[in-house]
């Protein structure tokens, strides 16, 4: 991309295109993509109809045609949900033995025990995000032509994706295994929704990346992925939380498995802005020496190097040596980004970029948190007799959906750019961070089943 022009105007998907209808427009591998969906819907519902409710059925069928039509919109994910679905199965295979004991085979067979047995998927994910944030970063800093580290930051990007998905999908079929009482979609505590945020913020990410034809973002954007595979890692030791546990009765509905996501897409691409706001600013402060213009490296230093701080308790308990080393790592990443802040400006896309991806980041997450408030009504609806209560948890929720909506509303209305846009972001990361984690920590309240 050499002009201004075609910095604003990513690579559009085919259905954009005006020759044609868009069904005319597909392919052999497409249509075949759509058979692949149609029979894994057709053989999920025949095997497993009898642990579903009604709704639970609707869901599956309606999630057939969503997944044809993402396939077809975004071709990469043809190629991902095959890989996931395929190694999926293959892991449910390897759990398939005659009389009792199945869980067993995951520390017995060779595949389960080292790959994709749900923690091991996991915690191959959690290195390849670690991985594939020092790459993008050498790619920031490398003197080399070309961009062979961000390209290979980006693949394992999309294997840690793939890793996350397959660990979720074997860890929904090992509940079933302890009981057909315990089985449950694991989006139901931080743990399992710390994997969900991990893969889905960079998949959002992934597809920014491949529409805008650049990996200069990836940087900053994983950084964000990183920190959340740390707060993993921690809380997997402190709570021993990789363990699949009952869900508690106010989570026994189908309404999770709606709510949930969808407003995981929301604080996934609302992360993603942050990120490129703050590679915003770094890129407009790299020329400056005055300390008060360095600002988002101050708030970037004070936010990471502090928040062990804030998990103080449990590292008294257990686990404060890895607060102690996380404290160095951020450290050392704030010095880095300080003295290679000019090059880092250099190697950044340009700010018309920054600032789209960061708007249409937010406008995604915006609708996508909307449904997820609606549908957090109608499941209070159902499970407390009330579609809003001012419970601490709806009442940070409300505040976030404002907080966005206003930005939107200034950016379309007054056309919000720039400075203040990027600043707005990054506010709206960490209240939005209060409202997911803060207020399970410090609060309490009808979503107390959710506290560190």
């Amino acid at each position: 991309m050499n002009t201004a022009s075609q910095t604003l105007n990513p690579k559009t998907p085919q259905a954009l295109s005006l020759n044609g209808s868009f069904l005319s427009r597909r392919d052999a591998f497409d249509w075949l993509f759509a058979v692949l969906v149609l029979a894994g819907t057709v053989f999920a519902f025949t095997r497993y109809a009898d642990f579903m409710d009604v709704y639970e059925k609707a869901i599956l069928i309606g999630t057939a045609p969503c997944a044809i039509w993402l396939g077809w919109f975004w071709r990469p994910l043809r190629a991902l949900m095959v890989v996931v679905a395929a190694l999926s199965l293959l892991a449910i295979s390897l759990y398939q033995i005659d009389g009792g004991a199945q869980l067993a085979r995951a520390e017995e067979a060779f595949l389960l025990k080292y790959f994709i047995s749900s923690q091991s998927a996991i915690l191959w994910m959690s290195v390849l995000f670690f991985m594939s944030t020092l790459f993008y970063w050498g790619g920031l800093f490398s003197r080399r032509v070309g961009d062979s580290f961000e390209l290979l930051g980006s693949r394992l990007a999309w294997v840690a994706v793939t890793l996350a998905l397959v660990g979720t999908m074997v860890r929904w079929y090992e509940s079933y295994l302890i009981g057909p009482d315990v089985g449950h979609i694991p989006v139901s505590n931080l743990y399992e929704v710390f994997v969900l945020f991990c893969w889905m913020t960079a998949a959002f990410y992934l597809y920014y990346e491949d529409r805008y034809d650049t990996r200069r973002m990836g940087a900053f954007v994983m950084l964000v992925v990183s920190a959340a595979v740390g707060f993993l890692l921690w809380y997997t030791v402190v709570r021993e939380a990789h363990e699949i546990q009952p869900l508690v009765p106010a989570l026994q509905s189908w309404w999770m498995k709606l709510h949930v996501p969808a407003n995981f897409i929301g604080y996934g691409t609302f992360a993603i802005a942050a990120m490129l706001a703050f590679a915003y600013l770094i890129k407009q402060s790299a020329g400056e020496t005055r300390w008060y213009k360095l600002a988002p490296l101050w708030v970037l230093g004070v936010v990471l190097c502090l928040e062990p701080l804030v998990f103080r308790q449990s590292s008294m308990e257990k686990g404060g040596s890895y607060w102690f080393v996380y404290f160095g790592i951020s450290a050392l990443i704030v010095a880095a980004i300080m003295l290679g802040r000019q090059r880092i400006a250099e190697r950044l896309p340009s700010f018309e970029v920054l600032d789209d991806v960061m708007y249409k980041a937010i406008a995604v997450g915006f609708a996508f948190f909307t449904i997820a408030t609606v549908l957090g009504a109608l499941w209070a609806a159902e499970a407390w007799g009330g579609y809003w209560s001012w419970d601490p948890k709806e009442t940070w929720a409300l505040i976030v959906w404002l907080n966005y909506a206003a930005w939107l509303h200034m950016r379309l209305m007054k056309g919000l750019r720039g400075t203040v846009a990027a600043w707005w972001a990054l506010v709206g990361l960490a209240v939005t961070t209060f409202a997911f984690l803060g207020v399970n920590m410090f609060l309490s309240g009808l979503h107390s089943y959710g506290e560190l």
